[in-house]
């Protein structure tokens, strides 16, 4: 499919609720959500890769539910990401696709493709296919009525040995810096419910939106479990972050965002995001518990 490594799927399946512990639950016989489900990719000169995940994304999502969608965000891709995408949307009712005429930056693609979303749930996963779209499953089978958010976190990141080091220097950075419970802030592998961004604003246009997003949603005490997922070498084209002008613009926008999210709290100020009035719908959420080791 979106990779030649085949997956095995282990027959439990340890899921870890933010600022809990550690359990082995057993996956022959999960919770499953129930609802309609949008799957989105935001893609950047993912040519050789996006047919597979957007077919991959299809093939998952029938299992789960009747009531689907998939979109793909081009965010001004300069390869032939546009042509494949309109030939798959020819073939495919399922798959919209949106289009920006210039590349906007990875957290702009991520905007736009939660404001597409239509459905109850909305998952969205890179379109470089170092994530298998077929462990959605997974993480569709642990969204309960109490939780909102289920975070993907990698099992062996498959990156150059530099890239390791730095990812995880950063991740224990900014759970430090941020307050953050969840194991892997970075990993791009993600089901959550659509009503998170009734009171969740995203604003930030670099790849620093994965970090704002967390903050956010963990701060607005919504209800966080994560569940491993695998990671694959990149099969096609090369990282867009990794160089040093890149790497110190994130660094400014990160000490941006701390002073927003932390220091000031702007995202918590009533008179910028008023409350919304009480969903008597929905199960209440938990707001986290100990901090885990």
């Amino acid at each position: 499919m979106c990779s030649s490594a085949a997956v095995r799927v282990s027959s439990t399946c340890d899921v870890r609720a933010a600022g809990g512990t550690f359990a082995s639950l057993v996956t022959n016989t999960p919770p499953t959500a129930t609802g309609g489900l949008t799957i989105f990719f935001p893609a950047y000169n993912d040519v050789g890769t996006i047919a597979s995940m957007v077919i991959g994304a299809v093939i998952i999502a029938r299992e789960l539910t009747d009531d689907f969608e998939v979109v793909v965000v081009n965010d001004g891709s300069r390869d032939g990401t546009g042509q494949v995408l309109e030939e798959l949307a020819r073939m495919c009712p399922a798959l919209r696709v949106v289009t920006h005429p210039q590349n906007r930056g990875y957290g702009a693609a991520l905007r736009t493709g939660f404001a597409s979303a239509t459905k109850e749930f909305v998952f969205y996963t890179d379109g470089d296919a170092q994530y298998d779209p077929r462990e959605l499953k997974a993480l569709w089978a642990w969204m309960t009525p109490d939780v909102d958010l289920v975070n993907g976190y990698k099992i062996s990141r498959s990156d150059p040995l530099h890239r390791i080091v730095i990812g995880r220097l950063y991740h224990h950075a900014v759970k430090l810096l941020f307050g953050l419970r969840v194991r892997d802030v970075d990993c791009d592998f993600r089901l959550m419910r659509r009503s998170i961004f009734e009171r969740v604003h995203l604003e930030k246009s670099s790849g620093v939106i994965c970090l704002e997003l967390m903050k956010k949603v963990h701060d607005a005490g919504y209800r966080i479990v994560e569940a491993p997922v695998h990671h694959f070498h990149r099969a096609y084209g090369t990282s867009q972050f990794f160089n040093f002008p890149r790497i110190a613009r994130t660094l400014v926008d990160i000490a941006m965002l701390w002073t927003a999210l932390v220091w000031r709290k702007t995202h918590l100020a009533p008179a910028t995001r008023p409350e919304p009035p009480p969903d008597t719908s929905r199960v209440p959420v938990a707001k986290g518990t100990e901090e885990r080791s």
